[in-house]
């Protein structure tokens, strides 16, 4: 025999989330090395944390932070990675890159003229301090 959810237990039901679709988890993922096998990884860790958590019926926010020489992961021409970047950005709406901008302007200086990030990355202040910044709003840390 079915039983009926009284108003009260249906308000507890929606307001405790137990009603909801799914869980939405947040991951951040350090790339901090010119190491395209480092970078792979970090963009397979993405793929397979957007799948396991796509088949358990939840959803995942995933920001990739770059910095240092890892920063070159995000540069159109240099980056061994970009093709892959650009697919992943156009496949999963939940992933972002950031592009530390300390580390963008010390290359620009190095190289005499302006360095520019694939249009998939956002230029942040600075790299450690987004980590930083991210792992305070309770995002998991990741670094492969």
């Amino acid at each position: 025999m079915k039983k009926l959810m009284t108003a009260a237990a249906l308000a507890a039901t929606i307001a405790t989330g137990a009603w909801a679709e799914g869980k939405t988890h947040y991951v951040a993922i350090h790339v901090d090395e010119n190491d395209p096998q480092v970078m792979n990884m970090a963009l397979n860790n993405v793929a397979n944390v957007a799948s396991y958590y796509e088949s358990q019926g939840d959803s995942v926010v995933v920001e990739v932070v770059a910095y240092g020489p890892g920063l070159n992961m995000l540069i159109p021409g240099k980056s061994p990675v970009e093709n892959r970047i650009s697919a992943m950005s156009l496949e999963l709406e939940n992933l972002t890159f950031a592009a530390c901008g300390n580390t963008l302007r010390a290359m620009s200086k190095n190289a005499g003229h302006e360095i520019s990030v694939m249009d998939e990355a956002n230029v942040v202040p600075s790299g450690v301090v987004r980590l930083i910044e991210l792992q305070e709003d309770n995002y998991a840390y990741i670094r492969p």
